[in-house]
C-alpha cells in the first residue's frame, strides 16, 4: 500500500495543485464581483486562497447569493407585482415637527405604498389570534393562502389542516406555501388529506444540498393569511401547539400578530404571489386574487417585505430609519438581539440625543448561540444609557417596534442578522398613533412581567460566560 501511495502521490499531488489553482483562478473574480461588503469580499478572497479546494466549495455553497440572480432572471421575465416597486422622486417630505416622514422614507426602500382606511385588530395572546384565524378560514367563500414559516402536524396544526381540508372540498381554493427547516417536521401524510380534497401545498425552498448548500441558509421566515382578498393576517405567530402556550419546557408564548381588513390586505396578497409563482411557477391574477379592497376602517398601514432576494434589504433598512429618527422613545421587543454594526451605532446614537431606548428580550433561551451572543451586545448596550428587559413570564417572541407614539411596527423580522439580512420577512407599519399608543400599553404590560438587566448582574457573570458569549458573537453574520 505504501508501495502504491509513493508511487501515485507526485502524479496526485499535480492534479491537485492544477484543479486548485483552476479553482483560484475562477472564484477570485467570481467573489470579487459578487461581494458588495468590504469585509467579506477579504475574508472569502482568504478563504479560496490559502483553504486549498475547501475555500471554494464553501464560497459556492455558502457565500454566493444565488436567489438575488434567479429572481432577477424572473423579474426580467415576468412584468407585474414581483417588479421592484418605484421610488417617489424629489426630496422626501417632513412632518409638523420637521422631521421626514416615516411612511415615504419606508416607500423609498421598496415598502410598498401607505394604504389609508384600514381596520386593524393586534392580538397579544396567540389562543386568540389562533381562534380569530379560525373564524376567517371558516367564513372564506372564494379562496384561502397561507405561508408560515413553521406549521406543525401536531394538535394545532392538524385542526387548522382539517379546516382547511374541509373548506377545499366545499369548492375554495386553498394554497399553503411552507418553510421547508421550518416546517421539516411537517408529516407529507398530514397534508394529504387538504390535498386529496383539492388543496395545494408547497415547500419552500426545498432542502438540496447538491445544489446549493445556502438553501439551508436563506429560509422563509413570513406568517401571512390571505381569506378572499377581504381579510389578512401577519405577524410572528407560528402554526403549532408551542404558540399557544402549551409547550411545558417554554411555557407561556407572548406574540403580537395583526388582523387586518381594507387596501392594505392587497398589498399581503402580493407578497404570497410573489413567494407561490418562485415556488411553484404559478402565477396569481391580481385582478382575481388582489382586488382593490373598500375602506375598513380608518388605521393608515403599510406593507413591508424583505429578504435575501433584495439589494437593498427593506425591513433592516427601515428599522434603521425609525431608530435615526427617534426623538423622544424608542420602545423594542425582540427574543433576539444580534444587531448589525449599523443598527448598533444607530442605538448608541439614539442614546446620544437623550432618547428613551428600552430593548425587552428573552430570560429562558430557545436558541444558546443567538442567546449569548444577544448578551455580549446586550452589555455594550446597557453601557451607553439602553435599558434592556429580560422577559420572565414564558417566551417572549414578539417583534415590535415603537417610535415616539406615532409609528410602529408589528412583523415576523427579529433584531438579529438572520431576519435582516438572510430570512424571508413580512412587516406590518401603523402609522396610527390610537393604534401606537395601544402597543404601549402592552409594551409596559410585558415590562411588568420582566426583570431589568443591570450592570451589577453583568459584572457578576463568570469569566467562562463572558468567554462563551464572546464565542458565540463571531457567529453574528448567520444569527
Amino acid at each position: 500500500m505504501s508501495t502504491m501511495l509513493s508511487e501515485y502521490w507526485p502524479h496526485l499531488a499535480a492534479v491537485f495543485s492544477v484543479l486548485n489553482i483552476a479553482l483560484i483562478v475562477v472564484f477570485l473574480p467570481w467573489v470579487l464581483l459578487s461581494k458588495k461588503d468590504a469585509t467579506a469580499t477579504v475574508a472569502w478572497c482568504l478563504l479560496v486562497l490559502f483553504v486549498p479546494l475547501l475555500g471554494a466549495f464553501l464560497f459556492w455553497g455558502f457565500g454566493y447569493n444565488y436567489l438575488l440572480h434567479r429572481v432577477r432572471r424572473q423579474r426580467g421575465e415576468h412584468s407585474g407585482r414581483s417588479k421592484q416597486l418605484p421610488r417617489p422622486d424629489g426630496p422626501p417630505q417632513q412632518t409638523d415637527r420637521g422631521e421626514y416622514d416615516l411612511g415615504e422614507l419606508a416607500e423609498r426602500v421598496n415598502a410598498y405604498p401607505l394604504r389609508r382606511g384600514n381596520a386593524l385588530t393586534v392580538f397579544h395572546d396567540t389562543e386568540l389570534a389562533y381562534n380569530a384565524l379560525l373564524d376567517a378560514i371558516a367564513a372564506a367563500q372564494h379562496y384561502v393562502h397561507l405561508e408560515y414559516f413553521i406549521f406543525r402536524s401536531d394538535a394545532t396544526g392538524m385542526r387548522l389542516l382539517d379546516l382547511l381540508a374541509h373548506k377545499a372540498k366545499e369548492g375554495v381554493e386553498v394554497r399553503l406555501l411552507y418553510d421547508a427547516m421550518g416546517s421539516l417536521h411537517l408529516k407529507g401524510r398530514s397534508l394529504r388529506p387538504l390535498v386529496e380534497s383539492g388543496g395545494q401545498t408547497a415547500a419552500f425552498l426545498p432542502l438540496n444540498p447538491l445544489h446549493s448548500l445556502i438553501r439551508v441558509n436563506l429560509r422563509n421566515h413570513r406568517k401571512i393569511t390571505i381569506v378572499d382578498g377581504r381579510i389578512g393576517f401577519t405577524g410572528g405567530m407560528n402554526i403549532g401547539d408551542d404558540y399557544l402556550g402549551k409547550s411545558p419546557v417554554l411555557g407561556y408564548w407572548r406574540d403580537s400578530f395583526v388582523r387586518l381588513e381594507g387596501p392594505a390586505v392587497a398589498d399581503l396578497q402580493s407578497v404570497f404571489s410573489e413567494d407561490w409563482e418562485f415556488t411553484r411557477g404559478e402565477t396569481l391574477a391580481e385582478e382575481k386574487y388582489a382586488p382593490a379592497q373598500p375602506e375598513a376602517g380608518e388605521v393608515s398601514v403599510q406593507i413591508a417585505n424583505s429578504g435575501p432576494d433584495q439589494e437593498i434589504n427593506t425591513i433592516r433598512e427601515i428599522y434603521f430609519l425609525a431608530i435615526i429618527s427617534a426623538r423622544r422613545r424608542l420602545w423594542i421587543s425582540s427574543p433576539y438581539l444580534v444587531p448589525d454594526n449599523g443598527l448598533f451605532d444607530a442605538l448608541r446614537a439614539a442614546r446620544y440625543r437623550g432618547v428613551d431606548v428600552r430593548i425587552l428580550t428573552l430570560l429562558r433561551p430557545d436558541h444558546y448561540i443567538s442567546y449569548y451572543a444577544g448578551l455580549y451586545y446586550a452589555a455594550d448596550l446597557l453601557s451607553y444609557g439602553v435599558k434592556i428587559y429580560l422577559y420572565r413570564k414564558g417566551m417572549m417572541h414578539a417583534k415590535m417596534m415603537m417610535v415616539d407614539g406615532c409609528w410602529g411596527m408589528v412583523g415576523s423580522a427579529n433584531l438579529d442578522n438572520r431576519s435582516l439580512h438572510l430570512n424571508f420577512e413580512i412587516g406590518c407599519i401603523l402609522h396610527d398613533a390610537e393604534q401606537v399608543a395601544q402597543l404601549e400599553t402592552v409594551y409596559q404590560r410585558d415590562l411588568d412581567d420582566a426583570v431589568p438587566l443591570d450592570q451589577k448582574t453583568l459584572e457578576a457573570r463568570s469569566l467562562a460566560s463572558r468567554a462563551l458569549e464572546n464565542a458565540c458573537r463571531l457567529f453574528t453574520p448567520a444569527l
